[in-house]
């Protein structure tokens, strides 16, 4: 059996109108009729599959999964998420594995954006 990536995250909502609207607006994912849509990988997108142990402080320890978008341009994320009042709840991050920049949907999950 070889897998061939990710089918897809799902999880519940307190407001799907409300968080898809901002998934559509700052981070460009727009949600179809069905609350979902498809993400088709580009070349040169690769998706990390990883396990943090319960104590590890990358991400809050109250959240049990962590998005990360891998983006083409982590300045240009900076000045959209700028332009439209989206805080980064941690700052640029520059280290051997790439660009990294945090931030937080309406419902308090940590995102993290990624360029390789």
């Amino acid at each position: 059996m070889k897998i061939k990536g990710f089918g897809g995250v799902f999880w519940r909502s307190q407001d799907v109108a409300t968080l898809s609207k901002w998934y559509k607006e700052v981070l460009g994912i727009e949600m179809e009729s069905w609350n979902g849509t498809v993400i088709t990988p580009q070349e040169g997108n690769e998706t990390i599959f990883s396990f943090f142990t319960e104590d590890d402080r990358y991400f809050p320890e109250n959240q049990q999964v962590m998005l990360n978008f891998q983006v083409e341009s982590i300045e240009g994320c900076m000045d959209h998420l700028d332009k439209i009042g989206v805080p980064l709840v941690k700052e640029l991050e520059k280290s051997e594995y790439g660009s990294f920049i945090w931030i937080e949907d309406p419902e308090g999950r940590r995102i993290e954006l990624w360029e390789k």
